[in-house]
C-alpha cells in the first residue's frame, strides 16, 4: 500500500526504538461507550490523510498538541479519535477546520525519524461521528459516537464486489508504484465495506474523495462510488501507459539511429571516407572563407558555424542553422554587374523593343547619362509606371534591364496580404524563409539588378500586417541600404537596386508609398500607334510562334484597322495580340491540313476567321437628339464615352437619378440642375416648368458603377437640351466639372478620354480651359484629327454643343 505519508520501516532500522509507555501491544484496547452511547478520547487531527477502519498506517506527529494527545492516550490506556483537516496548511485547526466523520484508532509502536520528528503506527477500528470537542489544551479531546454499518447485503452487493476486484486488478497491473500483493490481499476480503475501504486506502485518491468514502456508511453505496473512482483511475493509467509506450518507442528509435550512425561513422573512418557531417561542415567553412562578405555578416556566419560544430548531428537545430548558412553564402552581398552606360546603345535597345512610351524612355536615358557622368553620386531611381492594362509597363522593364546590362527580376504583389511575404519569417518558426525581396536577390545573383514590383496597386492587408508598410523601407533610398529581413536578422544593402513598380491606378496606393516613387504615366495607344506596334512586334512574333514565318502571310493595314475597331476595345494592345494570334491559328490549321489559305489577310478574311464584329466602329448616336449628350469617362482600361439621357414628364419637379450613380455624380447632377434653373431666363425656359415637370436622368449600362465630378458639363448640356428642346450635336463629346456659378473646372484622364472619343468617331471635344496644358501632351496627330473647344464657363459649352431649333 502506497501513500505519501507512509514510512518504510526497513529503510531506517537504526531508528526503530520503543517509545516509553508503548512497550506493550495496544491494538487490543477497546473504547467503551457511556450510557448515552458516546466515547470520549484524545483527538489527533490529520493532514492529507484519511485512516479507514481495519487499515494500519504510520502517522507523522510533529505538533505539540498531537504529541500530548498520544502521550495522554498511552498514560490512560485509551484509543485515539482521528479525522482529516479540511486545509492541511492550518497548524492550529478549529472546529470548522475538521471533518465531522473520523475513525477510532489504536496506536502501536512509535518511530523516531531522521529529522527528529515522530511517527506512530495506528490501526483504524471503527467509524465515528464527532459530536463535540470537550478540550483544546494541552491536547484536544473529542466526544463521538460509533457509526455502525448495515450487515445485510443488497441484491447488487456481490456483483459490485466482483466489479471492484476486476477493475482493481487492472489498476494494479498498470500502476508501477503499487505492490502486486495488493490485489492478492483484496481478493481475500469477503466483507463489502472492508473491500471498499481497502481499495480507497490503497489508491492515491484526492482527500475529498477519500473523505467521501469514509462518510458513506452503506457498504454497497461505497462499492458503487469505488467502482466509479476505479474506472476513472483506469482511464488515466491506460492513457499514461499509452504515452509511456510511445515515448519509449521514440527513445528506442532515436537510440537505434544514433547507434547506427556511430557505426557508419566508424566504418567511413576505416574506409577513409570521413564523416558526412564533418565533411559538410568543412565545405561550409571553405565556402564562407571564399565568399566576399561584409564584416558583420562574416562574424554572424562564423558564430553560426561554431554553434553548428558544437551540436550533435541528430539535433533538430542542425538543419535550421545549415539552411541559414546556405542563404548567407548564396546571397549577393557585394557581387554586382557592370552597367552599360552607352546612351546610344540604350536608346537603340529601347526603340527596338517598344514603340512610343517616350516619357519612360527619356527618363531611363537621363538616368544612364547622369550615371555615366557622376556614377558615385547618382542614386538609383524608384519609378512607378501607371497606366491601363496592356500598355507595355511590365515588358519595358525587361528592356531597361537589357539596355543597362543588368539582371532582371520580377515579383507580382497582386493579392499579397502578409507582411512576412516582404520581410520574411523569424527563424523561430518551423519552415521559416526570407521574404520575397531577399529570395529574388538570391535568384538575381548580383546586388544591382533591375527589380520589378508588379501590380503594386493590388496589395492587400489583414491581421497578419500591412505589406505596403513593409515596402516603405524597401522603396526609400534613405533606408534601403540597411534593409532588415526577419529571417536573416542582418542588414542587406538594396541601395544599388533599380526598383520599377507598375500599377493600373494610383488611388489604391498609400500616400506614403506614392511619395517614395517617381510616377510615369502610360496612356492608351492611338490607332496609328497600335498599327505600328502590330507591324513591328505583334505580327512577326505571332507568325513565329505559329510556325508561319516562312509561309509568307501578310496583314493588310485595313485588316488590322478592322481588328482594332471591330474586335477590340482597349487602351493597350493585349486583346489585339490575341486576335492576331486567333487569325494565325486559323491559317496554321489550313497549312497543316494542306488546304488553301490566304497569304494576304484582308478585312473579308478577318470577318470570316473572327466571326461577327464585337464592337461597332461608329458608336455615336445615329442622329442629333434632344436630351442626349455624349460625355467621356476615364476607366481602368483607358477611357470610354458615355451617354447621358434626360426625360421630362408631368409631375411636381422631382429629380430621379438612375444608372448606378455614385454620390459625387449625383451631387454633380444636382449642381447642373441648379445652374440651369438659375439661367432659365437666358436659356428661354419657363420657370414654372421646374415645378410642373419631373426630371429623370439616366446613364445607360446600369450594371456598371459610375462616379466622379467630370460629367458635370455633360449633365448640364443634357438638361439644357431637354428644357429648351434644342438637340445636342452627336459628334461633340465633353468633360469638365461644373459649379453653381457656371464655371468649368479641370479634370483628369484627358488623354484617355480624348482617345476614347476619337475611337467613337467624335469630331469636336470640349475641354476645361485649365486642361489646356494636358492637351499639349496629346500626340499631334490626335490633336490635328479633332477640333478642341476650351471652355471657362458653362455657357460656352452650351453654345458649342447645342443646335438651334431651326438647325435640327
Amino acid at each position: 500500500m502506497t501513500h505519501k505519508n507512509e514510512f518504510d520501516f526497513a529503510q531506517y532500522p537504526d531508528f526503530l526504538e520503543t517509545v516509553p509507555g508503548l512497550e506493550n501491544d495496544l491494538f487490543e484496547i477497546q473504547s467503551i461507550p457511556d450510557e448515552d452511547g458516546y466515547i470520549d478520547c484524545p483527538f489527533l487531527p490529520l493532514r492529507d490523510i484519511v485512516l479507514f477502519p481495519q487499515m494500519v498506517m504510520p502517522l507523522f506527529v510533529g505538533r505539540e498538541r498531537s504529541l500530548a494527545a498520544i502521550q495522554a492516550a498511552v498514560r490512560n490506556g485509551e484509543n485515539l479519535i482521528v479525522s482529516a483537516q479540511k486545509d492541511s496548511g492550518i497548524l492550529a485547526p478549529g472546529v470548522g477546520d475538521i471533518y465531522a466523520v473520523g475513525t477510532e484508532i489504536t496506536i502501536g509502536k512509535a518511530l523516531r525519524m531522521p529529522d527528529d520528528s515522530n511517527s506512530v503506527l495506528g490501526q483504524g477500528r471503527q467509524r465515528v461521528e464527532i459530536v463535540e470537542f470537550t478540550q483544546w489544551d494541552p491536547y484536544i479531546r473529542a466526544r463521538a459516537r460509533f457509526i455502525y454499518e448495515p450487515i445485510e447485503w443488497q441484491r447488487n452487493t456481490e456483483a459490485l464486489m466482483r466489479a471492484v476486484i476486476t477493475l482493481f486488478e487492472k489498476v494494479v497491473e498498470l500502476n508501477r508504484h503499487m505492490p502486486e500483493d495488493a490485489y492478492t490481499f483484496a481478493i481475500n476480503i469477503d466483507e463489502p465495506g472492508w473491500l471498499a475501504d481497502f481499495v480507497a486506502a490503497t489508491l492515491n485518491l484526492p482527500l475529498e474523495t477519500r473523505q467521501d468514502m469514509l462518510e458513506t456508511v452503506d457498504p454497497t453505496a461505497r462499492l458503487q462510488k469505488m467502482s466509479i473512482a476505479l474506472a476513472k483511475e483506469l482511464d488515466v493509467l491506460e492513457l499514461e501507459d499509452k504515452i509511456h509506450s510511445q515515448v519509449q518507442q521514440e527513445v528506442e528509435q532515436s537510440q537505434r539511429e544514433h547507434f547506427l550512425r556511430e557505426q557508419m561513422r566508424v566504418i567511413q573512418g576505416e574506409l577513409g571516407e570521413g564523416d558526412i557531417f564533418t565533411k559538410e561542415l568543412h565545405e561550409l567553412r571553405e565556402a564562407i572563407a571564399k565568399k566576399e562578405l561584409p564584416d558583420a555578416v562574416r562574424a554572424k556566419a562564423e558564430k553560426e558555424i561554431a554553434r553548428l560544430n558544437a551540436m550533435p548531428p541528430m539535433s533538430p537545430e542542425v538543419g535550421i542553422i545549415r539552411t541559414y548558412l546556405d542563404w548567407i553564402v548564396d546571397l549577393p552581398w557585394i557581387e554586382r554587374s557592370e552597367d552599360n552606360l552607352d546612351v546610344t546603345h540604350a536608346s537603340k535597345t529601347l526603340e527596338a523593343d517598344h514603340y512610343g512610351l517616350e516619357k519612360a524612355k527619356d527618363r531611363i536615358l537621363e538616368f544612364i547619362a547622369v550615371k555615366k557622368i557622376a556614377a558615385d553620386k547618382m542614386r538609383s531611381p524608384i519609378l512607378c509606371f501607371v497606366g491601363p492594362p496592356g500598355t507595355g509597363k511590365t515588358s519595358i522593364g525587361r528592356s531597361i534591364a537589357k539596355a543597362l546590362g543588368r539582371e532582371f527580376i520580377r515579383i507580382s504583389l497582386g493579392g499579397v496580404r502578409d507582411e512576412a511575404e516582404i520581410r520574411g519569417h523569424r527563424r523561430t518558426y518551423i519552415g521559416a524563409l526570407p521574404g520575397r525581396i531577399i529570395q529574388a536577390m538570391r535568384r538575381a545573383g548580383t546586388n544591382n539588378p533591375l527589380f520589378m514590383l508588379d501590380e503594386i496597386d493590388k496589395l492587400g492587408q489583414d491581421f497578419r500586417g500591412d505589406p505596403a508598410a513593409a515596402l516603405l523601407e524597401v522603396l526609400d533610398p534613405e533606408q534601403n541600404n540597411t534593409f532588415a529581413d526577419h529571417y536573416l536578422d542582418l542588414d542587406f544593402d538594396l541601395s544599388q537596386v533599380m526598383f520599377v513598380t507598375t500599377a493600373n491606378v494610383l488611388y489604391t496606393i498609400p500616400p506614403a508609398l506614392q511619395d517614395r516613387m517617381e510616377v510615369i504615366e502610360f496612356s492608351g495607344y492611338l490607332e496609328e500607334e497600335k498599327l505600328e506596334i502590330a507591324r513591328r512586334f505583334l505580327i512577326p512574333q505571332q507568325l513565329d510562334h505559329h510556325g508561319l514565318s516562312d509561309v509568307g502571310v501578310k496583314f493588310e493595314t485595313e485588316a488590322l484597322r478592322t481588328i482594332i475597331h471591330q474586335y477590340t476595345h482597349e487602351a493597350g494592345v493585349r486583346n489585339l495580340e490575341r486576335e492576331i494570334a486567333n487569325v494565325c491559328r486559323k491559317v496554321a490549321r489550313a497549312v497543316a491540313e494542306n488546304k488553301r489559305f490566304a497569304k494576304r489577310i484582308t478585312p473579308r478574311h478577318v470577318d470570316e476567321m473572327l466571326g461577327a464584329p464585337r464592337f461597332s466602329q461608329e458608336m455615336l448616336q445615329e442622329q442629333d437628339e434632344v436630351g442626349v449628350a455624349t460625355g467621356a469617362a476615364w476607366t481602368m482600361a483607358g477611357g470610354d464615352i458615355m451617354f447621358i439621357e434626360v426625360n421630362l414628364m408631368p409631375g411636381k419637379g422631382s429629380l430621379l437619378l438612375t444608372g448606378q450613380l455614385g454620390d459625387v455624380m449625383q451631387e454633380s447632377a444636382q449642381a447642373a440642375l441648379s445652374y440651369i434653373r438659375s439661367r432659365a431666363d437666358t436659356l428661354g425656359i419657363d420657370n414654372e416648368a421646374f415645378e410642373k415637370l419631373d426630371i429623370h436622368i439616366h446613364l445607360p449600362e446600369g450594371a456598371v458603377p459610375k462616379d466622379g465630378p467630370s460629367a458635370g458639363v455633360t449633365l448640364a448640356t443634357a438638361l439644357a437640351s431637354a428644357f429648351t428642346n434644342r438637340p445636342v450635336r452627336r459628334d461633340v463629346s465633353m468633360t469638365g466639372e461644373i459649379t453653381l456659378r457656371g464655371r468649368v473646372l479641370p479634370v483628369g484622364g484627358v488623354r484617355e478620354k480624348v482617345l476614347a472619343a476619337r475611337r467613337a468617331g467624335v469630331k469636336t471635344f470640349i475641354l476645361p480651359k485649365k486642361n489646356e496644358s494636358d492637351w499639349r501632351e496629346i500626340p499631334k496627330k490626335l490633336r490635328d484629327d479633332m477640333t478642341f473647344v476650351f471652355a471657362e464657363r458653362a455657357a460656352q459649352v452650351l453654345d458649342a454643343a447645342l443646335l438651334e431649333k431651326n438647325e435640327a
